[in-house]
């Protein structure tokens, strides 16, 4: 098979992990989906780099080819897809040349297993090795790991990935047992917990060392685990291990899939409401039991609503607050601010009062704060009941796959 025809598998193949993939792109679908690579069918994707910058990856598999037969991939040992692998020259030739003409900055590998685990892993590491040591290459690397593999292995690709990641696969370690047997849950922590360390003595020592972190993914809709649960799996995740990011992947139908796994895909509006969910979680200083209070009897998230809004309107006694003396601890509960709209407001009302036209110059959209906020020239009248309200300020559909949380 020449170079294109493996691009061509090999950069589909890769389309199904979400490290870097936007909950709000086109449905993923593993049966007779057309394009190459990710979500945008180019084989690239998208990450952050530790500044803030958003780069180009070339986001590639070394093979399809795999030991393992976990159900829900579609790359497993049973599955009828045609494959291919990359030799070590390949992948390396395929970066260069793709970074030298400035279509990417950077490389997203993953890989089938072959043979075994220290096997595989040895191979993607001649890879990036063969980048940095051969080619000077400074573009940045997310390596995905083998997490059985030797920490010998996982502690040497940290020198020369940016970001390194170990999936946990699925929420419960039960559905991890079912659907993927030869997956173990303690050798995919254990690696997690080995990295964290790993990460934080270079940093003490001011060495380098996977200077964007370790991150992870979950897919979900797979197995029976519910929105509360899975979101409490990410909150021990970032807790015990420090991780930059978990990824939620919506799960897919695969080609002659088990009778153990559902016959449609998951919402990928569920994927995104577990997205704005981890941010209230990471960035607005929600609690675990407060997300969880807002979600439905069975567990689920709101699809029509996002989870801050859901939360409001569950907890209506504490609105509407003033915006002109609110602290920000509250003003980031509020449905419609984000992050940076709520630190501008404070810096602005520190030279005045705050009024409406303040606000949309902010380009804060005033439908959706108007029922939560007191401002001099606004006082919102009596809250009414929630199906009333949410109908007031429940975003339209175009806004509904908007990935930015609120109005950040």
């Amino acid at each position: 098979m020449d170079l294109k025809g493996k691009l061509e598998i090999l950069a589909d193949a890769a389309k199904y992990d979400a490290s870097c993939a936007s909950s709000g792109s086109a449905k993923r679908d593993s049966r007779g989906g057309k394009g190459v690579g990710s979500t945008e069918g180019m084989g690239i994707c998208h990450s952050y780099t530790p500044d803030g910058r958003c780069v180009s990856l070339l986001k590639i598999l070394l093979t399809n080819s795999c030991i393992y037969d976990c159900l829900y991939c579609v790359n497993r040992a049973s599955s009828n897809v045609r494959r291919a692998r990359f030799s070590v020259d390949e992948v390396v030739r395929l970066t260069l040349s793709f970074y030298k003409r400035n279509y990417i900055e950077g490389l997203f590998l993953s890989s089938g297993i072959i043979k075994n685990s220290n096997y595989t892993m040895e191979e993607m590491l001649r890879v990036v090795r063969t980048l940095r040591t051969e080619h000077d290459f400074r573009g940045y690397i997310h390596l995905k790991l083998i997490p059985n593999a030797d920490e010998a292995l996982l502690k040497e690709a940290g020198l020369y990935a940016d970001r390194v990641s170990v999936n946990i696969e699925l929420p419960k370690p039960e559905s991890l047992d079912r659907l993927a047997p030869r997956k173990n849950i303690r050798d995919i922590r254990r690696s997690m917990g080995h990295l964290r360390t790993t990460i934080e003595e270079a940093r003490e020592e001011r060495k380098t060392f996977a200077s964007a972190g370790q991150s992870t993914q979950m897919i979900v809709g797979a197995d029976e685990a519910p929105d509360t649960a899975i979101l409490e799996t990410s909150a021990n995740l970032y807790s015990s291990y420090n991780l930059r990011r978990v990824y939620y992947s919506a799960f897919s139908p695969i080609q002659d899939s088990s009778r153990g796994l559902p016959l449609a895909a998951a919402p990928l509006m569920r994927e995104h409401r577990l997205y704005q969910a981890d941010w209230l979680l990471r960035f607005y200083g929600f609690g675990l039991g407060e997300i969880q209070a807002a979600a439905a009897k069975d567990g689920m998230l709101p699809l029509d609503i996002d989870p801050k809004l859901a939360w409001a309107l569950g907890n209506r006694h504490l609105f509407p607050l003033d915006l002109n003396r609110a602290a920000r601890e509250e003003l980031l509960r509020v449905p419609g601010l984000g992050v940076k709209t709520v630190d501008r407001i404070i810096a602005s009302r520190r030279v005045r009062s705050l009024r409406s036209d303040d606000l949309a110059r902010l380009k804060v959209s005033m439908r959706k704060v108007a029922p939560f906020l007191i401002l001099p020239d606004h006082r919102p009248t009596q809250l009414v009941d929630a199906a009333h309200l949410a109908s007031l300020v429940k975003p339209a559909p175009a806004e509904q796959l908007s990935f930015a949380l609120d109005a950040a």
